[in-house]
């Protein structure tokens, strides 16, 4: 069965209704045959696929639009956590919203319950932990802990730290991310324990961009082409900029594609990283490659700050909190959808 892009069925529909237009049954007497492909149609089959087409388009609209819905919520629920102990790491977390929805509600195959071991699912790990706002939120709205936890954020003795730890006990936290750079090492070091385990399933790692510029990275990168850790996905968020300005400010690394392909990588892009359709056929197409003896890296390309116009387009949100008037202005763009803590 082919898979189609959400514009490709588009496409699909228009030309099929044009072909209906051309054969009305007005210019010709109730049927007519068209020959392609060896397959004869007659109106009412090609009326019932445009129908089935119609069918399928609406659900993935409806999907797409559960999924923004979900993602509205959780840049709510980074605002309202971050300005509570004026504390956090706003910015980060609201560019990748899209992508960790995506993920967890619709890509990454989950057991019920947290089991640490994660045998017979996919597991995902955090490297880049500062953004543990949105990650709290959609754990806690995929169900792994209570939705109303998320305004402990930050304070004591919660189980919410500003970096994700797992002496915590808080299920869906694998790692303690802290200090950057060490995300890949671990997500490898899972990789292959499901290899030797006999486990199928996937291992899902997100990086910052600024995060490369750690050196125990590259030789994590290095190791994984080497030993042919092939299912392993490793997203790197491509928002060029850091805490104390743009990555090429800062240390260029030049081109990110060309060094992973340098240590033998299967790269691939997503052009439009916060938009939930490109993300989805995005990682689809990382599931597909996965299993071909090389790891596989996504380059997604996200705006720090998204869904908040003055967070947009600036560093300066990387880890500095909303004042009072600054938070009303960003939940008026971001409307509650499933229900705030």
């Amino acid at each position: 069965m082919t898979n189609y892009t959400f514009n490709q069925l588009l496409n699909k529909k228009s030309v099929i209704q044009k072909k209906l237009n051309l054969y009305h049954p007005s210019s010709i007497k109730k049927q007519f045959l068209i020959t392609s492909n060896k397959m004869i149609c007659t109106t009412k089959k090609i009326k019932l696929l445009l129908h089935s087409i119609n069918t399928y388009i609406s659900f993935i609209m409806s999907n797409t639009q559960q999924l923004q819905d979900f993602t509205t919520q959780v840049r709510r629920d980074i605002l309202r956590m971050v300005h509570a102990v004026n504390s956090g790491h706003p910015g980060g977390s609201l560019g990748c919203a899209e992508f960790l929805v995506t993920l967890y509600q619709d890509v990454m195959k989950r057991n019920e319950g947290f089991d640490m071991n994660g045998i017979g699912e996919d597991l995902f790990f955090l490297s880049n932990g500062h953004i543990s706002p949105v990650f709290y939120s959609v754990l806690a709205r995929s169900g792994y802990f209570p939705v109303a936890e998320l305004a402990t954020f930050r304070k004591l003795n919660s189980r919410l730290q500003g970096h994700p730890t797992t002496h915590e006990g808080l299920p869906g936290i694998r790692m303690a991310s802290g200090s950057l750079g060490q995300g890949m090492s671990v997500a490898i070091g899972a990789a292959q324990a499901k290899k030797l385990n006999n486990d199928s399933n996937l291992v899902f790692a997100l990086l910052g961009d600024g995060e490369l510029q750690e050196g125990q990275n590259w030789e994590a990168i290095m190791y994984a082409s080497a030993k042919k850790v092939d299912n392993l996905i490793a997203t790197i968020d491509l928002n060029g900029k850091q805490i104390d300005g743009t990555t090429d400010e800062v240390l260029n690394m030049g081109s990110v594609k060309a060094k992973f392909e340098a240590f033998d990588w299967i790269v691939l892009e997503i052009a439009q990283g916060n938009n939930i359709d490109a993300i989805k056929a995005g990682l689809l197409e990382a599931k597909s490659k996965a299993g071909n003896g090389k790891p596989v890296c996504i380059l997604l390309h996200t705006e720090m700050g998204n869904g908040v116009d003055f967070m947009m387009h600036t560093h300066a949100w990387h880890g500095k909190a909303p004042n009072n008037e600054q938070l009303a202005k960003a939940l008026e763009q971001n409307v509650e959808t499933l229900g705030d803590y």
